[in-house]
């Protein structure tokens, strides 16, 4: 499988990178920034350089030619301001899925955030975090709205402990607590293989559920995938 990664060089995607890759998928990063080529390529994915802030749909999309799926795993950053929550975490992802569209390639998946389901409005909260939740949330309506085979994930708080394989995974609220990227990076690639779970919006944090349990308890692994088996 050849899946697009959007914010290649982020922990959330080099984990995944390296995990596709260890399983023999092909992963391509999309990176800004050509000093993180020899970054991505270390954990086995094709570096493609690219600013989502300052391309179109119709040029993103030759980037996807021949992928199976792609995942949003991009983000504005700790230290930006309002308006890049906007142009990356808002903005980006739509404009990933565009592309998508344009470049056929129907599965999508997003990774959110807990929150962005009731976001303060502007007027309650112009924080930055408020920012990030309503760009959030305003991605996600963007991504349901299009015709694509998609899967909103939220995670909870990110650490970076080593994976547990154990997690609590629901369409309802599950608790804002913590859950480890490398959890995250699994729990993606089980999506992927899950098309029952293409049009939810899934919350993960760390639980006591195996992970390929937690899946099937959603109906996850039943009917094609996008292997095509």
């Amino acid at each position: 499988m050849r899946v697009v990664i959007a914010g290649g060089h982020g922990k959330i995607a080099l984990l995944l990178a390296e995990q596709l890759t260890e399983r023999g998928d092909t992963p391509v990063a999309l990176i800004r920034n050509p000093d993180h080529a020899d970054d991505v390529r270390a954990v086995g994915a094709e570096p493609v350089q690219v600013d989502l802030e300052a391309t179109t749909p119709d040029d993103l999309a030759t980037h996807l030619a021949g992928a199976d799926a792609v995942v949003f795993a991009a983000g504005a950053g700790p230290n930006s301001g309002a308006e890049r929550k906007r142009s990356v975490d808002r903005d980006a992802a739509l404009l990933l899925a565009d592309a998508a569209a344009v470049a056929g390639v129907r599965r999508y998946l997003l990774v959110s955030s807990m929150g962005a389901e009731n976001p303060p409005s502007e007027a309650d909260d112009d924080s930055v975090w408020g920012s990030y939740l309503r760009a959030k949330a305003e991605a996600e309506q963007g991504v349901r709205g299009r015709d694509l085979d998609a899967t909103i994930l939220r995670p909870g708080v990110l650490t970076d402990e080593p994976a547990t394989g154990r997690v609590r995974l629901a369409e309802q609220p599950v608790g804002h607590e913590e859950v480890t990227r490398a959890d995250v990076a699994t729990t993606l690639i089980a999506l992927l293989d899950a098309p029952a779970t293409i049009g939810r919006t899934l919350e993960l944090i760390n639980g006591t559920e195996p992970l390929g349990t937690a899946i099937d308890d959603l109906g996850g692994r039943t009917g094609p995938s996008v292997h095509g088996g």
